[in-house]
């Protein structure tokens, strides 16, 4: 361990003299930048554009770079980067952190590598914990870019899709952390190609790096719909099911425990329905609970796969036999038996889309972050990120005085204490912040202050721009701020006339917080750029981490010293030690549940990287999806034919794979058992094949142009991958809440979720093109078809309840295709219903 930390010693030493080196260069071009005229300077951005097309790497750049925006800075701002922040800037170009202390101008230091980067024209994206923050820096620090040619955009809740398309489309962007998750995801949502906002994610400088990439890590967004209010249509196609008789209407195939309707059936429905074609594409909805009632009445068997107790209707494990609380079956099956079963048919919100900021925030090119406090969480940094930690100088020394906690026994004595030393400081005229952990102990303390007749602020952290207002004032002399510990972040606290002398600004905590980085924040409140100032915890014994790490040896020792008095101090270092190392604890544990949580969202990752980016190929496709379509159908036959064929040949089951052809790929009538006998399954597949083939080119008759072709097959591809996909995510949720218990069996749940977690995947793909044949095989091809998205959903934070509407409302494009109906004459003038002549094998 020993060698460890003398190791990274170093090569923090041998960092810091590199970066050195690096800002001496940059301060060499300084009396040539300054010579230059402001339109002079500002043709050097046209410059390092052209370098960097020749070229030249952004490295080789940066040192005239980053005079260049220094010399700007000074003449746009009135502001001149000084020598710790050239080398914070060069930390932040690298793809690492600097830490830097507040006040020491972390705004600033962003400007040059923002810049650099922003000139290879693939955009970057300033990112700030709240919208506040985001709209004062892109206003001042837009300035400077304006200066110098560049263009900025501001990407928060409000803007509309065209608006935010904008600010994305220019070279530097201001936005949220939320907001870019939620166009991430919004952006895998659309249909239409013109509906995204987000460009490939290049390259992002991530403010206040620990409170986004850590405190909200274990956060996912989450964009939730109301899962479709279809109880009537349950109950209808459950009552439709239950009248159908098997083998005439429906036929089972007791191998894959599959079910499908035959011609009969199908008929029967759509007399039943007052429908043309049952599996025309407008009527997905209805086919899939079609699909799931079939399923529940005549596949899933009561007792066996699930009993009905008070009114609900319960898994069993197949396995142990047990009922599995807790757990629904997922794609509405769950619905489905409870029609039958006649209990109440529950709605479900479900899950549409999700990600972690910790998987949003890897798929960047290159990623950095600024805070004043990243260094305790170095570990998690590198391992999750692979983002190194860099200390920076301050630019002036800290004279801060941080004091040793005060302990007192009791919670009443700890806060008669603070009030007690808040009124002395106040009458004396020192600016006083108070941190505090929760909202309650602010009101607590707020109620004491009035009775003692000390006038203060307290901070309501739901007005991010009064926060801001009331921070930019806690140094005045005489201002007492009460707020919560992570109040303020990105603001500086500058201190009012007189206030120096009276010893700066007073930060009062009144607990630990349980992490380190908190504590150390609210503490670099005070003695920015070397102002003075004093910082002091007060703690007690009844505090909650006190209670949970700690206080038992601590009170034996008061008990030795024979300290009984409520309000008895004790001021030392040695707590302070013992504070830190429960902090310590705590944050390996929250360290842990972190990795955890991401171990389990990395299997989600995977599966929503292939989905999304096949999604995207379907939607910016120009020429043709017929060889994606087709090659959906190959395998969908490739499979039934594979596992109707495993057996001895006397008992391989032609029945399910005739079945499977009349309902997902020609007419009924066109195939039989005769056609598949004698045949190996090479030639049953390149026959089934044949046969999809001669249908696919039927349809494409009925179409003008391969325009239309295409718009029909994203159609029917968007769709179904869309419903597949949001059922998926759904069952993965209920699988990751599930898997837990397994542990009780000497299962680790995490391999348990993997591997069932890639199952279900597989499986999915497999279920999108079965769908994908078969509505493509089975629907008529009409007028006005139009891609949807498969719900108008809102997204949410579940922590914070931020939210924000998917935009779904761009314009369609119609695909104008004659429509005949199935049971109307045939236009090639037989005199034949059109579904007994050429719709045979639409």
């Amino acid at each position: 361990m020993a060698n460890f930390l003398k190791k990274m010693i170093e090569n923090d030493k041998k960092e810091l003299k590199r970066l050195d080196g690096i800002a001496n260069k940059i301060e060499s071009y300084a009396s040539d930048m300054g010579k230059l005229s402001d339109d002079e300077l500002r043709g050097k951005t046209d410059e390092f554009k052209a370098r960097y097309q020749k070229g030249e790497t952004l490295d080789q750049l940066l040192p005239e770079a980053f005079a260049v925006v220094r010399e700007a800075a000074k003449r746009v701002l009135g502001l001149y980067p000084y020598h710790v922040q050239l080398m914070g800037g060069i930390v932040l170009h690298d793809g690492s952190i600097p830490e830097m202390r507040t006040g020491e101008g972390k705004t600033l230091t962003a400007t040059m590598p923002v810049y650099l980067n922003a000139l290879s024209g693939e955009g970057v994206h300033v990112v700030t914990v709240n919208e506040y923050l985001a709209t004062r820096d892109s206003n001042e620090m837009g300035e400077l870019y304006d200066f110098l040619g560049l263009t900025v955009g501001l990407n928060i809740n409000s803007k509309s899709s065209e608006e935010k398309r904008a600010a994305y489309n220019c070279d530097i962007t201001y936005s949220t952390n939320n907001e870019l998750g939620f166009d991430y995801l919004r952006d895998n949502m659309v249909v239409y190609r013109n509906q995204m906002v987000q460009r490939p994610l290049n390259y992002a400088i991530v403010d206040e790096v620990d409170s986004i990439l850590i405190d909200e890590a274990r956060t996912p967004l989450i964009i939730s719909g109301q899962a479709e209010k279809s109880t009537a249509l349950y109950t209808r196609t459950d009552n439709f099911i239950k009248r159908l008789t098997a083998e005439v209407d429906y036929k089972i195939d007791i191998q894959s425990k599959t079910i499908s309707l035959t011609e009969a059936g199908i008929e029967k429905a759509e007399e039943t329905f007052g429908l043309e074609n049952l599996y025309d594409i407008e009527n997905t909805a209805l086919t899939h609970h079609m699909d799931q009632a079939l399923r529940a009445n005549y596949i899933m068997i009561r007792d066996i796969d699930y009993v009905v107790q008070e009114g609900k209707v319960l898994i069993v494990d197949q396995f142990t036999g047990r009922i599995m609380d807790g757990r629904r079956y997922s794609d509405g099956l769950h619905q489905a038996i409870e029609a039958k079963e006649g209990v109440e048919i529950e709605d479900e919100t479900k899950t549409m889309a999700t990600i972690t900021f910790q998987n949003y925030f890897r798929m960047y090119k290159k990623l950095s972050g600024m805070t004043g406090t990243a260094k305790t969480e170095e570990e998690e940094f590198r391992e999750i990120y692979n983002m190194q930690v860099f200390q920076i100088p301050t630019n002036r020394p800290i004279v801060r005085d941080d004091r040793a906690d005060l302990l007192y026994p009791t919670l009443q004595s700890k806060f008669k204490a603070v009030v007690q030393d808040i009124k002395e400081r106040y009458h004396n005229g020192q600016p006083i912040l108070v941190g505090t952990v929760a909202v309650e102990t602010s009101e607590l303390l707020s109620e004491m202050l009035n009775k003692e007749k000390v006038p203060h602020e307290v901070l309501n952290a739901k007005n991010h721009f009064k926060e801001a207002e009331i921070i930019m004032n806690a140094g005045q002399k005489g201002a007492v701020t009460i707020a919560t510990n992570m109040a303020g972040r990105g603001t500086d606290i500058k201190l009012g006339l007189g206030v120096v002398e009276l010893g700066g600004l007073a930060v009062i905590g009144t607990e630990r917080h349980e992490s380190r980085r908190i504590d150390n924040q609210l503490r670099g409140r005070a003695g920015r750029q070397g102002d003075p100032g004093v910082s002091q915890f007060y703690l007690s014994l009844e505090d909650d981490l006190m209670k949970r790490f700690g206080s038992e040896r601590i009170k034996t020792f008061l008990d030795r010293m024979n300290i009984e008095e409520s309000d008895a101090v004790i001021q030392s270092k040695m707590f302070s030690k013992q504070v830190e190392s429960a902090q310590k604890r705590v944050e390996g544990n929250n360290y842990d549940t972190r990795k955890n949580v991401l171990q389990y969202d990395d299997v989600m990752r995977e599966q929503r990287e292939v989905i999304y980016a096949q999604r995207q190929e379907v939607i910016m496709e120009e020429t043709t999806l017929t060889e994606t379509l087709m090659n959906m159908v190959k395998r969908t036959i490739a499979r039934v034919v594979e596992s109707h064929t495993q057996l001895e040949k006397d008992n391989w089951n032609f029945e399910g794979i005739v079945d499977f052809a009349a309902s997902a790929l020609v007419h009924e009538d066109s195939i039989s058992v005769k056609d598949l006998e004698n045949k190996s399954p090479e030639e049953i597949k390149e026959l089934l094949m044949k046969r999809a083939e001669e249908v696919f080119a039927t349809k494409s008759e009925h179409l003008n142009g391969p325009e239309q072709m295409l718009e029909f097959q994203k159609v029917v591809i968007l769709r179904v991958v869309d419903t597949k996909w949001t059922d998926h995510i759904d069952a993965m949720d209920q699988l990751r809440q599930s898997v837990g218990l397994r542990a009780y069996g000497q299962n680790n749940p995490l391999v348990e979720y993997q591997t069932e977690g890639y199952s279900m995947f597989e499986d999915m793909v497999g279920a999108i093109e079965y769908e994908v044949t078969r509505l493509f095989m089975k629907s008529e091809i009409r007028q006005n078809v139009q891609r949807e998205q498969v719900v108008q959903g809102e997204a949410n934070h579940p922590e914070e309840g931020e939210q924000a509407q998917s935009n779904t409302s761009a314009k369609r494009k119609p695909v104008h295709v004659e429509k005949v109906g199935r049971n109307d004459p045939c236009p090639c003038g037989s005199g034949k219903k059109y579904k007994n002549c050429h719709g045979k094998n639409a």
